[in-house]
């Protein structure tokens, strides 16, 4: 795949001589191109089309989970006695998509069992339905950086999801954490490369066009 390094060099390379700016550093252009990644990863998402890009979805293979208060969990209404687990960390920061954070499966650590994503209101009003006793579904939900997984026992999951920033220390793999963040590979999609170049630039140069104040306007106090 790209590396983030590349892919801030291939705006560059579009960029003529004279637009060169001192302000336009590779975190400025790196931001712009996150800004629109994201726009366009949304639209893929509203139309259902992101699962089957195995290249884009990053995996957490191991996330340690907690006991929480139900009441942290935002499921007041679930009856007393119910386990609530939460991630112990707050999680990486997800991509959104259309429909949420952009999260393709929350399982257990040999992915045997997939868990099914809903929210607390959803959750309780499920568990107060006659058949909910019958129901052996595993549910979570995301919830101010935390997920919140109301009837496991686990003690840990596996994620896969669209991150925005660097996940190497979660990766379980101590030679990424050698790795700088330009080196890192970027997990967008590549046909979407030149619809976010094409964005990217059009946002610099409306930004380069914007004429700067002389010394003599800013000193005209009737302006």
């Amino acid at each position: 795949m790209t590396t983030i390094g590349e892919v801030i060099s291939r705006v560059r390379g579009q960029i003529k001589g004279e637009h060169q700016d001192a302000f336009l550093t590779d975190r400025y252009i790196y931001s712009l191109i996150l800004k629109f990644a994201q726009l366009y990863m949304r639209r893929q998402d509203s139309s259902n089309k992101l699962m089957k890009f195995n290249s884009v979805w990053q995996t957490l293979p191991y996330v340690e989970l907690i006991e929480v208060d139900k009441i942290e969990a935002a499921c007041s209404g679930i009856q007393s006695g119910c386990t609530i687990k939460r991630t112990k960390l707050k999680l990486p920061t997800f991509m959104e998509g259309y429909w949420g954070p952009l999260i393709r499966t929350v399982s257990s650590i040999d992915g045997s069992i997939e868990m099914q994503a809903t929210s607390p209101g959803t959750y309780t009003s499920m568990t107060k339905t006659t058949s909910f006793k019958y129901n052996t579904t595993k549910y979570f939900w995301f919830l101010n950086g935390y997920l919140y997984l109301p009837n496991v026992a686990w003690d840990a999951i596996k994620i896969e999801g669209v991150f925005e920033g660097d996940i190497s220390q979660w990766d379980c793999d101590k030679e990424n954490d050698c790795i700088p963040r330009y080196l890192q590979e970027f997990y967008i999609p590549e046909f979407l490369f030149a619809e976010i170049e094409t964005q990217v630039l059009q946002g610099m140069f409306n930004t380069l066009k914007v004429p700067v104040e002389d010394s003599d306007n800013k000193q005209n106090v009737n302006r």
